[in-house]
């Protein structure tokens, strides 16, 4: 078999499209996962500081320590 008849094989082949399109699927959900991950996380570290922020001014400590 020749170069060329190899390759114009593996052009026409479209076995394991299907595969690849639920691969790219999946992955697209990965990537919005995290991005949604991220932004909660980032979101909910904000309302922690926050909370420390006004736990230490109500307790009257500067958040020197304990």
């Amino acid at each position: 078999m020749t170069l060329i008849a190899m390759f114009t094989q593996f052009v026409r082949d479209r076995s394991g499209g299907q595969a690849i399109e639920y691969a790219m699927i999946a992955a697209l959900v990965v990537v919005g996962l995290l991005v949604a991950l991220n932004s909660i996380g980032t979101t909910t570290k904000a309302m922690y500081d926050n909370l420390d922020e006004k736990w230490d001014s109500a307790s009257g400590s500067g958040g020197e320590g304990a």
